[in-house]
């Protein structure tokens, strides 16, 4: 009997990561004792044998942002906008970690999801690290095979080689790639199939066989609005995180520099206030068409 999608997704959470990342998890965790549900790694550090110097990425899965923040404003920031994003360090490691409530995290991993960032990243590799008990394990994990079904419904319409599994994948890829603010170099969308074709194609046939969500009837004008909405949520997201992250002002100008071919040099007043500056980096993507 061929392998359920779900079996394969939890079988890849489940594997073994660097001590130090799994330590790092678990101290992200303990800092909200009374909320933490799960914290899943991601990202290029899981290929990386040296962690040393990297900044590694995590995800924090809340029970609800009152239980995380009690009655702070980033109980609402991360209603509003999620995720609120934080600088974590651990054993000489550095970090970043962004919050989402378990329903959040299940939406966004869904065709329900108005942006891409989540399912986009978790259609890749992940590990889960952490979890406050088998129940929690069991909703990330469910959480988590959503997203290569999302990915591949939305990309399906768009795919020129049709059905074909990587095909999908490449497409899919390419997409979310140009809903994003994104600094990696140009083709990085192609190189993560490439990377790893048969676990693209395994997962890619086992979700196939389950059944893939819907397609849009409206493909190409579902991608533009999520091509639009999610270059302007990284805009809004990374100027929310200037208060939240140290240097945040500093990152979103690295960023617009990366993308658009910049060479933005934050002003002192920019830094004191951070949301008035983020705003005042706009123009600049304006001219350079990342955003329209």
């Amino acid at each position: 009997m061929p392998t359920s999608l779900v079996d394969l997704v939890r079988a890849e959470l489940l594997q073994p990561a660097d001590p130090r990342a799994a330590a790092m998890a678990g101290a992200i965790a303990a800092r909200y004792p009374q909320a933490a549900r799960a914290v899943l790694f991601y990202g290029s550090c899981l290929r990386e044998a040296n962690l040393d110097g990297l900044m590694l990425d995590f995800y924090l899965i809340v029970s609800d942002y009152p239980a995380a923040y009690g009655k702070s404003w980033l109980a609402r920031a991360n209603a509003l906008i999620p995720p609120n994003v934080f600088p974590f360090e651990h054993q000489g490691l550095i970090a970043k970690y962004a919050v989402l409530s378990e329903a959040d995290f299940a939406r966004l991993n869904s065709v329900a999801a108005d942006n891409v960032s989540v399912w986009a990243r978790f259609a890749q590799p992940a590990r889960l690290l952490w979890a406050a008990d088998d129940l929690a394990r069991q909703r990330a994990i469910l959480a988590v095979a959503q997203a290569a079904p999302t990915l591949l419904s939305l990309a399906r319409p768009m795919a020129e080689g049709g059905d074909e599994v990587l095909g999908l994948w490449r497409c899919g890829f390419t997409l979310t790639y140009a809903a994003e603010l994104r600094a990696e170099r140009k083709g990085r969308s192609l190189s993560i199939v490439d990377a790893d074709p048969e676990r693209y194609r395994q997962l890619g046939e086992a979700a196939l066989v389950q059944g893939l969500p819907p397609s849009p009837a409206d493909a190409p004008e579902r991608w533009r609005a999520l091509q639009r909405r999610g270059k302007w949520l990284s805009v809004v997201r990374l100027a929310k995180a200037s208060f939240t992250y140290a240097g945040g002002i500093d990152y979103l100008a690295w960023k617009i520099n990366r993308h658009a071919g910049t060479a933005i040099t934050i002003k002192p007043w920019q830094r004191r206030w951070p949301l008035l500056g983020a705003v005042t980096l706009l123009p600049a993507l304006f001219r350079s068409g990342a955003i329209r």
